[in-house]
């Protein structure tokens, strides 16, 4: 059995606070997007959707006279650094696998390029997921970050993935590490 569900950490607080701030439809539909890019990639879906659903929690809001500034977030924001440690401290307080938490925040923090240096990192299946995840999801001028989704369809929809990995895990006899 799985220490800690996707349902769990979305009900949590801060999921709702930092998540809901930096655009929970997003999240979700790139949890959902992770879902099925693991599968095709070989890669542990419960960590790639634990990763999608959190890899903006570190998010900042910035904004300039009401409106959000899309050149002064990139040259300034290192949300993914920020991100992996709220990650990792909220799975940790969760109950997850530590080793696990461990990975699932590396991923975060390694989902986007926008605050490194120039160069490549050599990253891992995880990390590929979540990146391809997200970049699957980008709208221009950080528009995705603004998309609604009502709190009844957001829960359903997590619960549609807990399920869905739920049955993969059984279904391909993998061990549950979280």
């Amino acid at each position: 059995m799985r220490k800690v569900t996707l349902e769990e950490l979305f009900v949590h607080p801060i999921t709702q606070k930092y998540v809901g701030r930096s655009g929970m439809a997003h999240a979700i539909s790139v949890a959902e997007k992770a879902f099925h890019i693991s599968i095709n990639k070989g890669v542990n879906p419960d960590l790639a959707v634990k990763a999608g659903l959190l890899h903006d929690i570190g998010h900042y809001e910035w904004y300039q006279n009401g409106e959000w500034d899309f050149q002064l977030y990139k040259e300034n924001d290192i949300h993914a650094i920020k991100g992996a440690a709220r990650a990792h401290k909220l799975l940790v307080r969760c109950g997850e696998n530590l080793q696990n938490a461990k990975a699932i925040a590396l991923a975060v923090l390694l989902h986007t390029d926008s605050y490194l240096p120039e160069g490549h990192l050599q990253l891992t299946p995880l990390q590929k997921v979540v990146a391809e995840a997200d970049e699957a999801d980008e709208e221009p001028g950080g528009n995705h970050h603004y998309r609604q989704i009502d709190s009844s369809t957001a829960l359903k929809r997590i619960k549609k993935l807990d399920s869905n990995i739920e049955k993969y895990l059984k279904t391909n006899h993998l061990e549950q590490t979280s």
